[in-house]
Order: C-alpha cells, then structure tokens, then sequence
C-alpha cells in the first residue's frame, strides 16, 4: 500500500503553493485551490513521521458528503472532486478563527477542566461535571487559526476586541456554526453516533461567507457511540471513541504530547496499519457507506492525472 506523504506537481497556470499539516495545497491562476489531503498524520500540532495508507481518501471523502449535505445552510467553496483524496475549490479569504463547538465535555476542554478551570474561551461551565458528561447546551470555544505552531484559545470578547472578525461577521459565523452543528448533530444520530464537538472554518468571497476546507470528520471532530454511552458515563469508564483522540491517547501513554524534548514513539508497521484500518472504521460508521480502497499501485501518478483531467475542464 502506497501512502501519499508528500506531493511535488507543477500544474499549468500554478500560481502559489502550500504545504500543511495534512494537506498540499496549489493555487491555480490565482482563482481555484487544488487541495490534495495526504496521507500524514498530526496529534498536538506535530506531524507523524509515518503516513497512514487511505486516511487522506477517509478525510476528503466524508468532508465531501458532509459539504453536500450542509450547502442549504452556507455555502461552501468546493467545486469539485477530481480524485478520492483531492477537492478542488474556489479561493477565499479565510477568517483567523476557527469555530470550535462542543456538546460534550471532552478533550482539550475535558483537560482544561480537570485542571480547575471552569471558563474556556471566555464561556462559563457548570461544577459538577465528569468527562464526556453532555453540556447543559453547545458551547462555541473559537481558537485563534495559527500559521505556525499551536491554535490558542480566545474568546469571543477579544475576538471583537482585536478587530480578528467583525462583530457583523462573527454573529453569523456563531449562527452557521450552531445551524452545522445542529445537521451534524442529526445526521450522526442516523448512524448510532453522538457528534461530541467539531471545528469549522470559513472564509469571504467579495461580502458573501463560505465554508471552507473539511467538516465533521475524525480530524476535526470526535464522535461517541450512542449505544452504551450513559452506562459508560454511569460507570465513570472511557467512551468508545470515533475520532483521532485514539492516536493522542497513543501518543500519551508513549510519554508524548508535542513538548518540548519529547520524543514521538516508534510507529511500527502494525500500529500504521491498525490505524489505517481504524480511519476505515470510522469512514463506515459515520457515513454508512462501505469504504471502497481506491488503487494505490501509482497513487502520485493517479492523483495527478485526475487532477490534470479536472483542471482542463474549468
């Protein structure tokens, strides 16, 4: 198996290119992003040293479904799918926030919590609370959208305070973001899941707001099983997770959280594959559609000649 962990293409009409995380971004005459969702993987803002074969066709194909399913709420900038791991899409001004919402107490704010902090981003939380313990209602937590290094939380007071947004804009980023959570929320419902908390990003094209890059996948969200959650809960015992927090726990218990002089474990052939196999799980589960490999014999070779074929047509 054939992972993509890195692309080098020279598109015609290729104006600029950017290499995240995750994705490899080329902008094309200034007009379209071609956004190839890799193979890599990152936990505490530190990219893995292995890529994990199919996760970027997981990623790109259930942001696909999700954008299509949520479009009559806000538009977003996707024009087309050339390839199982590539979208191609319209250029936007993205705003420097992403908007984080939470349902549920858990992770970073779980952490936060235990802590003894009982504000985050600002928002107020109850005493009182186990992990995983369901939020009296969804909480937004924005976070500050870094170039380089960590996300920091900020609250929406200093948001405004910063001139980050305009109050006009934020109000309807927080009412796109409760409305997608509230879809999300419906549509994990259909497959047995809870939608615990998600992000969302947004961008401006001229005044008009767009959403942009992926939604309510395993990256960007975590999901619980609705079967067994509330005697899990009953019992004080960990939820079964679709989401990346297995890595991080991962990661944890290997003495790892992206510190400073921390070493990442040894990523064995068997843990890449059991990974891989967990992102396939979580593809089934959360659309309920059999996940179909896409050929990875010439992954590179494929990947850009679909996306060649595409940009011919626009």
């Amino acid at each position: 198996m054939q992972a993509i962990k890195e692309t080098h293409f020279n598109f015609p009409g290729q104006t600029g290119f950017y290499k995240g995380k995750v994705r490899d971004v080329y902008t094309i005459n200034n007009e379209y992003l071609v956004m190839v969702v890799s193979d890599r993987i990152s936990a505490f803002d530190v990219v893995l040293p292995e890529a994990i074969p199919f996760k970027g066709q997981v990623l790109n194909q259930i942001a696909a479904k999700f954008l299509a399913a949520t479009k009559d709420i806000v538009p977003n900038w996707v024009v087309s799918i050339p390839d199982p791991s590539v979208t191609i899409g319209k250029i936007c001004e993205p705003f420097k926030v992403e908007m984080v919402i939470r349902g549920y107490l858990a992770g970073h704010a779980a952490r936060e919590y235990a802590l003894g902090k009982r504000e985050v981003c600002g928002v107020k939380l109850p005493e009182g609370l186990k992990e995983n313990d369901q939020l009296p209602q969804p909480i937004i937590t924005p976070t500050t959208k870094a170039a380089v290094g960590h996300d920091e939380d900020i609250s929406r007071e200093d948001i405004l305070k910063k001139g980050i947004v305009s109050e006009a804009d934020y109000l309807k980023l927080e009412n796109f973001t409760r409305k997608l959570y509230q879809r999300g929320t419906e549509i994990a419902a259909q497959q047995g899941l809870i939608l615990v908390d998600t992000k969302y990003e947004f961008g401006k094209i001229g005044d008009e707001i767009y959403l942009i890059d992926e939604i309510h996948t395993p990256d960007s969200s975590r999901y619980f099983y609705q079967e067994g959650y509330q005697e899990l809960q009953n019992k004080g015992e960990q939820q079964k997770q679709l989401s990346k927090e297995f890595v991080r726990r991962w990661l944890i218990e290997n003495n790892f959280q992206g510190k400073e002089g921390q070493s990442i474990p040894e990523m064995t052939e068997d843990k890449v594959i059991s990974i891989s196999e967990r992102y396939i799980e979580l593809y089934e589960k959360i659309t309920g559609n059999d996940f179909i490999k896409e050929k990875t014999d010439n992954v590179y070779q494929r990947v850009e000649q679909n996306i060649l074929a595409e940009l011919e047509r626009l």
